[in-house]
């Protein structure tokens, strides 16, 4: 029993102990390389980069404010449960917005290199974000936005907030009158985008194996054996043959399709193997099943 409350306790720790790390990610490559470029991204904190640039209100506080109004809106449409899992995010991403405001005092890490900067500074915020959601948290801002018009208007959340993005970077001509900040700020979402892709799916890579084989009992306890996971056998029947064949239905993670393809190439070099990449896969041997 203690055993279990252990275990029920060490996913929620490990999920804020990620978003912590996201947040500081995110708040540093946003304070040290995008904000003192003047280049303003997409989001609410490119809507607070705006309003920094024309009120000199810091981007924390700006940021903080915004997201309570928001949260509790979300409190009222969305209900209590959407608004617990995105308020530690906003607390946490705020804190680290005030951290590195105050540690770097708006100077830029490199200088008189803004194209390099939304470089570097994408990519970190990119990976923040993609620890964040991989660890099941929200910073809230538009996000909330998307949540709350998806609910009532048949608009997919992704576009909701591709839309906000455009937006949010276009105002920014309205007070630099200068296409070229307009186009780094796209340039910045891209990155930050693929970025935030590629970790959040980095875990999740994993690969289906449709084995064929008359040694399908020697492959599989191979299977089971050294890679140590289970695989399931089917019954099938040749199309042309028509004859009695079996077919080994195998998940693993991508790293180990070198290790099967050599495994059933030394039992059977005649064997017929497909391989498709799959992603999301949960249970026993791979990701926890997301509730």
């Amino acid at each position: 029993m203690k055993q279990h409350s252990l275990h029920r306790l060490y996913h929620p720790v490990r999920d804020y102990v990620f978003i912590g790390i996201g947040t500081l990610l995110f708040g540093f490559g946003f304070n040290g390389f995008i904000l003192p470029s003047e280049i303003v991204p997409g989001g609410l904190t490119g809507v607070c980069s705006l309003l920094f640039f024309l009120t000199k209100i810091p981007v924390s506080v700006s940021y903080a404010a915004v997201n309570i109004a928001l949260l509790l809106l979300a409190y009222k449409l969305l209900g209590f449960r959407f608004m617990v899992n995105t308020v530690f995010g906003v607390v946490a991403l705020t804190c680290s917005l005030m951290l590195f405001e105050w540690l770097l005092g708006g100077r830029p890490i490199i200088r008189d290199e803004p194209f390099m900067s939304i470089l570097i500074g994408g990519a970190l915020c990119g990976a923040g974000l993609g620890i964040i959601f991989s660890a099941n948290g929200s910073t809230g801002g538009t996000d909330i936005v998307g949540a709350i018009v998806n609910k009532y208007r048949n608009i997919s959340i992704g576009r909701t907030l591709l839309l906000c993005d455009f937006i949010v970077i276009g105002s920014s001509y309205f007070i630099f009158h200068d296409i070229e900040k307009i186009m780094f700020g796209f340039v910045e979402m891209a990155v930050n985008n693929y970025v935030l892709d590629r970790v959040v799916n980095a875990n999740n890579q994993s690969v289906l194996f449709l084995i064929f084989s008359r040694k399908h009992e020697e492959i599989t306890e191979r299977i089971i054996s050294d890679l140590g996971r289970g695989c399931t056998i089917l019954d099938g029947q040749g199309g042309y043959s028509r004859e009695p064949a079996k077919m080994i239905v195998l998940l693993a993670k991508n790293r180990e399709s070198v290790t099967v393809f050599r495994l059933v190439k030394s039992i059977d070099q005649q064997a017929f193997i497909s391989q498709s990449s799959v992603r999301g896969v949960y249970g026993e041997g791979f990701d926890p099943i997301k509730c």
